[in-house]
């Protein structure tokens, strides 16, 4: 799906359309969600969107896509999801990335794996299906979500008040924000490396 689509359909259906663009991306169904979040920060700019029901229907659309996705594991479980995932971008490699990561280190994954491509869309249902305290999912799936909604569409903000910004460019600007934020997390990871070392 182009901008020029999604804006479309921004401002045909408003903020309504962000909430279900967010809520599909996290239950697995393919959506360009950075690109997305970027693009609602550059429409504020512009005053084709106010940002704080931007901000509430981009957060609210994830993380409600969180609890079904928590719900649909813990209630369906293992077998459906199995079965069924591929249809929703869940394949049995992205499973087992997600299970090894997982039962790592619980609390990091729920909330930072937001920012990771399918681990997003995985983590919930392994949540459920691993029985995880729904208080302590709903806790942590909040910080995440606002963790990951509010950077990206703020990001698009204020670099759309500095920048003219075309919306045609947003989705390479958005992969532009996903890889520095990674080479940030590899750069922090090898320093902590390096101080246990020492």
């Amino acid at each position: 799906m182009n901008i020029d689509t999604l804006v479309n359909y921004i401002t045909l259906y408003g903020y309504f359309v962000i909430f279900l663009f967010l809520f599909f991306g996290i239950v697995g169904i393919p959506a360009p969600e950075e690109s997305l979040l970027f693009l609602i920060g550059v429409l504020s700019v512009h005053h084709k969107l106010s940002l704080g029901l931007a901000l509430l229907s981009a957060s609210l659309g994830a993380f409600v896509g969180m609890l079904t996705a928590y719900i649909c594991g813990k209630y369906v479980g293992y077998p459906f999801i199995k079965r069924y995932g591929k249809y929703v971008g869940i394949t049995t490699e992205r499973w087992e990335k997600v299970s090894n990561k997982y039962t790592k280190n619980v609390r990091k994954t729920i909330v930072f794996g937001f920012y990771l491509p399918g681990i997003r869309q995985i983590s919930p249902y392994f949540s459920g299906i691993n029985k995880i305290p729904f208080r302590r999912f709903f806790v942590l799936s909040l910080l995440g979500t606002l963790l990951w909604t509010f950077p990206f569409i703020l990001a698009g903000y204020f670099a759309g008040k500095v920048f003219n910004i075309n919306p045609d460019y947003v989705p390479y600007v958005g992969i532009v924000l996903l890889f520095l934020f990674f080479g940030y997390v590899i750069i922090k990871y090898i320093k902590g490396k390096k101080t246990k070392i020492n």
